[in-house]
């Protein structure tokens, strides 16, 4: 059964990886096609065609890789400077040029000059290139809210999982007391498990990171007060100076870093809490703050992964997880005993997280990615803005083509971290459970 399970989840997730990368490049071809662009292929997927269907002038098909997709569009890249498509070079790097620049014209039929991409004004084909990434990120943000308002996140809350019987100091990483630790102060104050903590030294509190904060703030004599069996409880301990775990902001603890705050000695139940729509678009801020930041990171965590690779060092659960990894992620939550309600949500943001890094990941100004076209389009504005201020002849639209040597180291980096990640998944996967 758990075999089953698991490849139920590994086959829903690639069907929610198909219709992500679906919904990428319709958006693409709905630009295009809104800017007069013809459009010959809208393809989900690579390698061997397995499904494809002609409308009106462009094949819209599946292929058998669901690594990925593509639109092709006409006239991507200016002639060259000649004025014709292709000039055989013996350079390497200008065979790169010429090449690209002659597959941007290989389906050229009578009447397309009117509809080449690179003809259209630079603020048409920033939208065309946006609007791919621009899908993704409003698929990644309509489903975390849709999750985040109607079901809830999963967090800490103000409710007692257990007390502390002593004072321990959280660098000593032991969960046991030993002889001559002093008591905890809510064992010493009468806190119970299932109390809910309602108030913090008169100050009402239904937030975990809140009454957190309050209580590492104070070291004394305090008043807690408690929703127990019905009826309000007010709880006298006296917090004192501890060793704890330091927390990053936002409620998550740092790895190995501790500070000097106050303690009172008890763990908070988790659960549910429905998010109104000011704090689901909070959440979702520091979603993308997150994704940016791990983004920026990502060069830094190759060496990690090379270790976890080859020299058998422990996968960082935080670090770089490809297609594979998320499928065998996909396939270990449908195997957890959780209701099927919480395995759903589960899963919906698995594949909102892709999509929100699709989005980003897309957004850099590098080619092949969108960012790199949307970059050479803004800077042909740029230049062309500036030649009508300083009354200069035009020069031109910005030959990206040129850029291409470059794009295929790009490309060649991408593929070695992909190949990278894959191995990992592998060999030495990240699992949830």
């Amino acid at each position: 059964m758990t075999i089953l399970l698991t490849l139920i989840g590994v086959v829903v997730f690639v069907v929610g990886l198909l219709v992500s990368i679906a919904w990428h490049e319709l958006g693409h071809l709905s630009t295009a096609k809104m800017f007069g662009i013809r459009v010959p292929q809208y393809m989900v997927g690579f390698g061997r065609t397995i499904w494809s269907r002609k409308k009106g002038d462009t094949e819209y098909g599946i292929k058998a890789i669901p690594m990925g997709g593509y639109i092709r569009m006409i006239g991507m890249f200016p002639p060259g400077e000649d004025g014709k498509v292709t000039a055989r070079s013996t350079s390497p790097f200008r065979s790169m040029i010429e090449d690209a620049r002659s597959a941007a014209y290989e389906e050229l039929q009578p009447g397309d000059e009117a509809r080449l991409f690179y003809t259209r004004k630079p603020w048409k084909r920033v939208i065309v290139m946006f609007a791919g990434p621009f899908m993704n990120l409003v698929l990644a943000v309509a489903i975390f809210l849709a999750t985040l308002m109607t079901f809830g996140v999963n967090t800490q809350t103000t409710v007692v999982s257990s007390v502390s019987d002593c004072v321990l100091q959280q660098s000593e990483k032991r969960d046991k007391c030993a002889a001559g630790d002093p008591v905890a102060p809510a064992k010493a104050a009468g806190l119970l498990q299932g109390d809910k903590i309602v108030a913090f030294n008169g100050r009402e509190v239904d937030d975990w990171s809140a009454l957190q904060k309050d209580i590492r703030a104070t070291v004394g004599p305090a008043t807690v007060t408690v929703e127990r069996a019905g009826r309000l409880v007010d709880l006298k301990p006296t917090l004192i100076e501890n060793t704890v775990a330091k927390t990053d902001g936002r409620g998550e603890y740092v790895k190995d870093q501790y500070v000097t705050a106050g303690f009172l000695g008890f763990a908070p139940a988790s659960g549910y809490v429905e998010q109104s729509f000011p704090q689901a678009v909070s959440r979702m801020g520091d979603m993308m703050e997150s994704g940016v930041e791990s983004l920026v990171a990502l060069p830094s965590k190759i060496p990690a992964l090379w270790n976890s690779v080859f020299n058998g060092a422990e996968r960082d659960v935080n670090g770089p997880m490809g297609i594979v990894g998320a499928a065998r992620v996909s396939g270990e939550i449908f195997t957890l005993d959780l209701p099927p309600t919480h395995i759903l949500v589960i899963f919906l943001n698995l594949v909102a997280g892709f999509n929100l890094s699709l989005f980003l990941f897309n957004m850099l100004p590098l080619l092949p990615l969108d960012g790199g076209h949307i970059a050479g389009a803004l800077w042909e504005s740029l230049r062309r803005n500036v030649a009508r201020v300083f009354r200069r002849p035009d020069p031109g639209p910005f030959d990206v083509a040129r850029l291409m040597p470059l794009a295929y180291v790009v490309a060649g980096v991408f593929v070695c971290f992909t190949l990278l990640v894959l191995v990992a998944d592998v060999v030495n996967p990240i699992k949830i459970t």
